[in-house]
């Protein structure tokens, strides 16, 4: 997929990487792209279109579904990371609600314009999805069950011309990674790598210097074999 020219749809666009997401696909050409936030979003841009979208609000999803005639690409990108040691099971639930169950509302209720467009999802899910940083578990738990969805809509959706991509973002210099004392890369040249390999046709995407130190490691590794494989017990449709 090319971004010049289609209808894009970035989930958590008021900062960070959304942001970013958001200034990359006018870059490239887009048609039109729908912004998603919680809170207004006023954009110099005429071929931006604010969307009020709180990921864990039903009717908001609704509503925003209703007001977007078409659709090609969905980026599932908002997300909440928030310091916990497990302790606290609210903590768990509330990053479950957006980063997996948001994702989840946001991808079906938008799928029906996806399959007629012959578009595609990306889901961002982050490194920590494969390996936990200790001091964010609810965080990387979330991440975690929402790249294993990402795998399954993958193989589910492949019959219906629906492209699935899971970005696995290393560290970022956005306000969730306040605090981490450690190399980040700029969320433009994050959502630039990102649309790079949605260009290439790249499943899993690793779209830092962080992230692209395991890629190889990943595509040719046992867990990524097995995911192709089981790809396989998907039926897909027959030809009439």
């Amino acid at each position: 997929m090319t971004i010049a020219g289609k209808t894009v749809l970035v989930t958590g666009a008021n900062r960070g990487i959304g942001q970013a997401l958001v200034e990359e696909a006018l870059g490239r050409g887009a048609a039109r792209v729908y912004a998603g936030t919680r809170q207004p979003l006023a954009h110099p841009d005429e071929r931006v279109v604010p969307l009020t979208l709180d990921v864990t609000s039903a009717a908001q999803i609704e509503a925003a579904a209703a007001s977007v005639e078409n659709l090609d690409l969905l980026v599932n990108n908002a997300g909440i990371a928030r310091y916990d040691d497990l302790t606290n099971r609210t903590a768990l639930e509330q990053h479950l609600a957006v980063n997996l169950f948001g994702t989840y509302a946001v991808t079906r209720a938008f799928l029906p314009l996806l399959i007629a467009s012959g578009g595609a999802i990306v889901n961002n899910v982050s490194t920590m999805a494969l390996a936990p940083f200790p001091i964010t578990p609810a965080y990387a738990i979330s991440k975690a069950a929402a790249f294993n969805m990402t795998q399954s809509l993958r193989a589910l959706l492949a019959g219906q011309g629906v492209r699935v991509h899971a970005a696995l973002t290393g560290p970022t210099d956005t306000d969730m990674t306040r605090g981490f004392e450690i190399p980040k890369s700029s969320p433009a040249s994050v959502a630039r790598a990102i649309f790079d390999a949605i260009d290439d046709g790249q499943e899993d995407i690793f779209p830092d210097p962080m992230s692209a130190a395991i890629a190889d490691g990943w595509y040719s590794g046992v867990a990524k074999e097995m995911e192709r494989q089981n790809a396989a017990f998907v039926p897909q449709p027959t030809a009439v």
